[in-house]
């Protein structure tokens, strides 16, 4: 009785160390946010906005994608291609619309978005450094790029800021459990 008693034991702390080493990458979440500017011109037009990681040696994940979607018979498509960066690192291999990552544009203000790591189009990381980067491009105005590099696994509480100069505002990336 004994002899079972520990192996029981022993199994479940090699289960619980096992556990123990997965859950907190898993709960850990990216919480964004960007600040689309209220622009003073004569013609406005939402932007475009596509948000993805990179990490070196690895496939971009497209996270978000932002565009008019609703146009007749798909016209919204073909300017995604005027997201430049994005379009060359992911956007011209998926299908549209991607369910869990296209959207409707966004109204100028503060926009917040969750990624949860494990799930979704974040799906799980691997240890080391990361860039999310946030693309804005508008019909009728400009472009321009944000990049928030960050290492993986995050301290807690841990956050990463950076401001754009026309098309973005701030962009405000923390991390929590």
């Amino acid at each position: 009785m004994q002899i079972s008693h520990r192996l029981l034991l022993s199994g479940t702390v090699a289960l619980g160390a096992a556990g123990a080493v997965t859950a907190p990458a898993s709960a850990q979440t990216l919480n964004l946010s960007v600040t689309i500017p209220r622009l003073t011109v004569a013609e406005y037009h939402r932007p475009y906005v596509a948000i993805w990681v990179e990490k070196e040696g690895a496939t971009p994940r497209s996270l978000a994608v932002w565009y008019d979607f609703d146009k007749a018979k798909g016209e919204g498509t073909k300017w995604l291609r005027d997201v430049r960066q994005w379009w060359r690192a992911s956007g011209r291999t998926m299908s549209f619309p991607a369910d869990g990552v296209t959207g409707a544009t966004r109204a100028p203000g503060e926009q917040k978005i969750a990624f949860t790591a494990g799930k979704g189009p974040l799906g799980a990381l691997t240890p080391g450094n990361y860039t999310l980067l946030v693309e804005s491009a508008r019909e009728v105005g400009g472009r321009e790029v944000v990049r928030l590099p960050f290492a993986w696994p995050p301290k807690p509480g841990a956050s990463v800021k950076a401001q754009g100069s026309t098309e973005l505002g701030a962009v405000a990336l923390t991390f929590g459990k």
